[in-house]
């Protein structure tokens, strides 16, 4: 168990926009940030982080929390785990208890993947630097790419034994179970016989967004021809190869930095990239790149920069991918390598500035670049070039952004000599096409799966929550504010008649909403209102004082995400900049007194109404009862004064 003391720490140190901006590109909104949703695929940013409330609301998907839901939603974190690593982020001591064996059995199957993940990463780091085998092989291989020691320990670089089982059964000896050995393809079992799967292998350990250990890739040193090259563990319930990016970890922070990513292909490109000063870079592992891999770019960016080495056949290859990208409204640009160079040998090979200058006048777009190395291919075969055009026609659909489409149209043009007018015309039936294609699908899976259903009548506003989420809203954003409150008090004149007096007083927001609602006896009707209220109550009674993300700490996960919804509603969406208009409006705190007894007051109507309502149905079902009829007419009189005060109709 962790300390509360540490989790405190942890609460008052760590800051919600910092720790998110390192998943997601976040960019200034008001007081406020926005970014693109990391849990729904969406071009228009709907997530919102609050600095000063300490939350953060995803509207696209319904999600909200503080800093600690945010790990376990996007990380998959436990509690436990999400309060180690923003402990570690923020050089926060961690204190706690040592778990017991039954806590130890209970951890569940995927973070049991987990640790013999991290364990491998340690055992082979440690084969690496210890060992004699390690340091005559793996780590002269290291250093003959020319990667430094600290380079070497940041990726957490190692070597596998050229031994059957050398790392299974030390993890075995180490108290590791054999299901999860199995599980995360580190031991491969064959009946009674287990092996290594990375035997003499150089081993680079693949993070995740976060820096936990999903999987390995494990390079062979030896000329084994029968042997692949490179070994990737295989899928699993924490590693999926098409949703990683190889060196993400490292390079996240610096990718929103600089608003470009730069995509290269093998694990030693990045590693050689970040050595050298360029940060903002990550590879797909050698395989096509896939949307997952696209969207993970375009949390942070959306600029992608592809390093192809001088091999024309692998990037004409590789060119079909690069439509997913587009299709993302992601901008992308090229950069090619001399012949015999990759990103890896030309950063080796060239100083910092060198390599940044090359990038700076070699870089071009991708529809231009594409359009130039095809037509290469096409020469003078008329045939070829149709195939060309109908090819750039493709990639040119996917480009979302009108503006761009038609300058990528005339340079198209102008690069294959062709007119933009049969362009143009090839572009519109592509377009119609993948309308009618789309609109075909839409019909065929509203055939399968069409239901007759009864003509919807137009949705009702429930007023009753309205007004009550606008009480919880007052508690949890004003609740320990002193206020001067007008108190309504009820009572008779000379005729006997009700009448209502007013009476100042002061008080904190919070004892004049529990002093209402006790006199008039209302209980919140939301079950979720219920629970958010009272605690919000009694925290503030106990402390004086409500910190958001604290509080949402003690909240389950639905009630926590309510309280993200109401408080960072109101923040969705930008309000008018009256001032540039010389136009002064005043700040919701300072008629806080209003808002609050009007709210409080508003609920009293609607429930008074409602009692009404009941009343006069009593006596249609009963014979005639003049005390009904007594208690209806009390009832109007004070739906009729409190109508006055609220300045209602009647």
């Amino acid at each position: 168990m962790i300390s509360k003391s540490t989790i405190d720490a942890v609460f008052d140190i760590s800051r919600v926009e910092e720790v998110i901006g390192d998943f997601v590109q976040l960019k200034k909104s008001g007081s406020n940030f926005k970014g693109l949703s990391p849990f729904s695929d969406e071009r228009t940013p709907s997530f919102m982080v609050s600095p000063v409330k300490q939350i953060w609301k995803d509207f696209s998907s319904g999600k909200g929390g503080n800093v600690v839901a945010f790990l376990m939603e996007h990380e998959h974190f436990t509690y436990p785990e999400a309060i180690k690593y923003l402990a570690n982020k923020y050089g926060i001591e961690i204190e706690e208890t040592e778990r017991t064996d039954e806590e130890k059995a209970l951890a569940n199957e995927k973070e049991s993947m987990y640790l013999v993940s991290e364990y491998a990463k340690k055992y082979h780091q440690n084969t690496l630097w210890d060992s004699q085998q390690g340091k005559a092989i793996g780590l002269t291989y290291f250093k003959e790419r020319g990667f430094s020691s600290e380079t070497i320990k940041k990726f957490g670089l190692g070597y596998a034994l050229d031994e059957w089982s050398a790392f299974t059964d030390e993890a075995l000896k180490e108290g590791y179970n054999l299901t999860y050995l199995e599980k995360t393809g580190l031991t491969i079992v064959k009946g009674e016989k287990r092996f290594d799967r990375f035997k003499g292998r150089v081993m680079f350990p693949i993070h995740s967004m976060s820096g936990r250990v999903l999987g390995f890739g494990g390079r062979i040193l030896t000329n084994d021809k029968k042997a692949a090259k490179y070994l990737n563990s295989p899928e699993s319930d924490i590693y999926h190869k098409s949703k990683v990016l190889y060196g993400l970890y490292y390079a996240k922070q610096a990718i929103a930095k600089e608003d470009n990513c730069y995509l290269v292909e093998g694990y030693t490109d990045v590693i050689q990239m970040h050595q050298a000063g360029i940060h903002n870079v990550v590879s797909s592992s050698g395989t096509a790149l896939t949307a997952e891999q696209i969207r993970l770019i375009n949390r942070l960016t959306k600029n992608i920069t592809i390093l192809y080495d001088g091999d024309a056949a692998g990037i004409r290859a590789s060119l079909r991918g690069v439509d997913l990208i587009l299709e993302q409204g992601m901008n992308v640009r090229v950069c090619t390598f001399p012949d015999g160079d990759d990103p890896d040998s030309f950063t080796k090979n060239n100083a910092l500035e060198d390599v940044l200058a090359y990038f700076e006048n070699n870089v071009k777009d991708f529809i231009s670049y594409k359009a130039s190395l095809l037509m290469e291919v096409a020469k003078n075969d008329p045939i070829k070039k149709a195939e060309v055009i109908n090819d750039m026609m493709s990639s040119i659909s996917k480009v979302s952004d009108r503006i761009k489409q038609e300058l990528y149209l005339r340079e198209t043009s102008r690069i294959m000599d062709i007119s933009e007018e049969v362009l143009f015309a090839t572009l519109a039936q592509l377009q119609n096409k993948e309308v009618k294609d789309a609109n075909k699908k839409v019909k065929q899976e509203k055939k399968a799966f069409e239901v007759i259903k009864p003509k919807e009548k137009a949705e009702s506003v429930d007023v009753q929550y309205v007004l009550e989420r606008k009480l919880i809203e007052i508690l949890l954003l004003y609740g320990n504010m002193e206020v001067m409150f007008e108190d309504l008090i009820q009572k008779e004149d000379e005729d006997g008649e009700l009448k209502i007096e007013k009476e100042l007083f002061e008080a904190k927001v919070y004892e004049k909403l529990f002093l209402d609602l006790q006199q008039d006896e209302i209980d919140l009707a939301n079950e979720k209102f219920q629970i958010i209220y009272y605690k919000a109550i009694e925290k503030l009674n106990e402390t004086g004082d409500l910190q958001i993300d604290i509080f949402m700490n003690g909240l389950e996960e639905e009630v926590a995400n309510e309280v993200a919804d109401i408080l960072m509603h109101e923040d969705r969406y930008q309000i008018h900049n009256w001032e540039s208009q010389n136009i002064v409006v005043k700040p919701k705190e300072e008629s806080i007194d209003k808002l609050t007894t009007d709210t409080v007051l508003n609920l009293r109507r609607k429930l008074i109404y409602e009692k009404i309502q009941r009343l006069m149905h009593k006596t249609i079902d009963v014979e005639f009862n003049e005390s009904i009829l007594e208690e209806i007419n009390e009832y109007n009189r004070l739906k009729n004064i409190l109508s006055q005060y609220l300045m209602r109709v009647i």
